[in-house]
């Protein structure tokens, strides 16, 4: 595999970012190679931890939904360091290891075994936003009916982070 194309920062070597770095391994409990890059830019690594953040531990979502959808956008964007981090999470909210096996295959949102009810379809809102960024009134429609105004903005701003987190790691191959 391929290196990272930018170099981390290692934690601990640059005394401006001492705070900083203290914020974000009490949040996740370490700097994980993910943050070690974007530590080069203390503003972005300041909004990202901020809003991933209020993603992972602010929102109304079941753990378990909100990890169902992170695991899907890891599959669909090819990005394995990000579902591999996120199994542990995945599991920790109770979602069985066939599941998350099923999630890895990626297979279409309506043939993944072992979903509760409604699940089906944030997989196939997860997969409108990921594919083709536009989602289908008849996509939609079935999670209206489910959510709320609030749970229905978590939902997406969850598809949507993600996306950006595996994106930015594929793109600059951090973890492999």
């Amino acid at each position: 595999m391929n290196a990272s194309r930018v170099a981390s920062v290692v934690p601990g070597t640059r005394g401006e970012l001492a705070a900083l770095e203290a914020r974000i391994a009490a949040a996740r409990g370490r700097i994980s190679p993910l943050y070690q890059v974007l530590l080069n830019s203390p503003a972005v690594v300041e909004g990202w931890e901020a809003m991933l953040t209020a993603i992972r531990q602010k929102t109304s979502l079941p753990p378990r939904l909100r990890e169902m959808i992170i695991l899907r956008v890891a599959t669909l964007n090819r990005a394995p360091y990000e579902f591999e981090a996120h199994v542990p999470h995945a599991l920790a909210a109770g979602m069985p290891q066939g599941l998350v096996d099923a999630l890895r295959a990626g297979p279409a949102p309506a043939d993944v075994e072992g979903l509760e009810p409604g699940e089906a379809d944030v997989l196939a809102l997860t997969d409108a936003m990921t594919r083709d960024i536009e989602v289908p009134d008849a996509v939609f429609a079935p999670l209206r009916a489910r959510y709320d105004d609030t749970q229905l903005v978590e939902l997406a701003a969850t598809v949507g982070a993600y996306n950006m987190v595996s994106r930015f790691l594929v793109a600059l191959r951090v973890g492999h």
